[in-house]
């Protein structure tokens, strides 16, 4: 399993634009019902950075690069990022309940 973590603060402007775009991903990944996958995007009390999480079960490849509201979304970040455009990082993760680990 491996488990990749994206973090961003959002442009205050832009929050609005980055939801919209979230609820589209998640509602076109719900259509394809990749196998293998989990996937939750949050965003924290401040308002503006969001979080998300993937999960990919061993041997499972990406199947987000494949759904045109993913690659859209991607595309986004740089500009709504204070930070320029975020990268996904792996999450070595130490212990888990509920969830795979």
């Amino acid at each position: 399993m491996s488990v990749l973590v994206l973090r961003f603060t959002a442009n205050q402007d832009d929050v609005t634009d980055v939801e919209t775009r979230i609820d589209e991903m998640m509602a076109a990944i719900h259509d394809a019902q990749p196998a293998g996958i989990r996937y939750t995007l949050g965003k924290l009390p401040d308002g503006v950075t969001f979080v998300g999480v993937l999960e990919l079960e061993d041997g499972v490849d990406n199947p987000l690069p494949a759904i045109a509201e993913a690659r859209r979304f991607q595309q986004g970040l740089e500009g709504w990022s204070v930070d320029g455009k975020p990268a996904a990082q792996r999450l070595d993760v130490l212990g888990a309940y509920g969830i795979s680990g």
